[in-house]
């Protein structure tokens, strides 16, 4: 799976213009342009040649650029997926509920963008692992709200109901070695909730959230990278280690505490992860397209 930072994952409808180019400026690791739920049907055309013309304009830096589309079984699916912008990274597909739909999907699309599922259906969920393991897939994002709809929970803060779907869709992201973002929360401005759910997708092997504002965009970033304490335990347990290697023994001890190979497998992820937020970080600037 790749060290590339997705701790901040932020929606923006693609036929709001404003919101794109603010979008430019944010501290955010990647970007969802929404065809889909957050453009009324009358906008769906318009939104699709504006969101064209956007993305060729630039001026997004590092920044992973998503194209939500609609629903092949709508009007607008195939039609999205055909004109998918040529500066998209990846096209995100709404309602999976098996590896038949990323197929057809990949019929559409040219072969060099990546596509991504939205996990947001009980029997999406139920299939996680064959979707996961489509050859074209690089990543799932969870559709909490439309699961929870659909599986008829109530709304808790520690989201036990959606644990299990959750932990699911997780299992078959690393058993296939995809990226998982966890799913919105909806109270935007409710920032010790965000902390709370950001720290438990974190906890529960997330590698970051999808968020609807860019008020959350902060606390993401901070919930989903390394501690300095845990870059400070990885750098010293690498160390004990060689230097355990290095007189013949097989583990090492720092701070009480056995290290062998596979803590050291994940203290190089965590320097890894590090590494890549420390120059996603550096390479994103405010640079706006010419004449912009």
């Amino acid at each position: 799976m790749t060290a590339r930072p997705y701790r901040s994952v932020l929606y923006i409808p693609a036929s709001k213009e404003r919101a794109m180019e603010k979008a430019r400026g944010l501290p955010v690791d990647a970007i969802i342009f929404d065809l889909e739920d957050a453009v009324a049907v009358e906008e769906k055309v318009n939104a699709r040649a504006l969101l064209g013309e956007t993305l060729a304009a630039g001026g997004y830096g590092p920044r992973a650029r998503i194209v939500r589309i609609n629903g092949l079984d709508t009007p607008w699916g195939a039609e999205d997926a055909a004109a998918l912008p040529a500066e998209a990274d990846a096209v995100l597909l709404p309602k999976v509920d098996g590896p038949e739909h990323l197929d057809a999907l990949a019929e559409l699309v040219r072969p060099d963008v990546a596509i991504w599922a939205m996990m947001e259906t009980p029997l999406g969920v139920l299939n996680a692992q064959a979707i996961a393991a489509h050859p074209r897939l690089e990543g799932f994002v969870l559709g909490t709200n439309d699961l929870a709809k659909d599986l008829g929970v109530r709304s808790r803060s520690d989201r036990l109901p959606l644990l299990t779907a959750l932990q699911h869709c997780m299992l078959a992201a690393r058993a296939h070695g995809i990226v998982a973002v966890d799913g919105v929360y909806n109270a935007f401005r409710d920032e010790e909730g965000l902390q709370a759910e950001c720290a438990q997708g974190r906890d529960l092997g997330f590698d970051g959230k999808t968020l609807i504002h860019p008020a959350q965009v902060a606390i993401a970033n901070a919930a989903f990278a390394p501690t300095a304490d845990e870059i400070d335990l990885a750098g010293r347990q690498i160390a004990a280690f060689d230097e355990a290697t290095s007189q013949g023994l097989g583990v090492a001890v720092v701070d009480g505490r056995i290290v062998e190979n596979l803590h050291v497998e994940t203290a190089r992820a965590i320097l890894a992860k590090a590494a890549a937020i420390e120059e996603l970080e550096a390479n994103t600037h405010t640079d706006m397209p010419a004449g912009a």
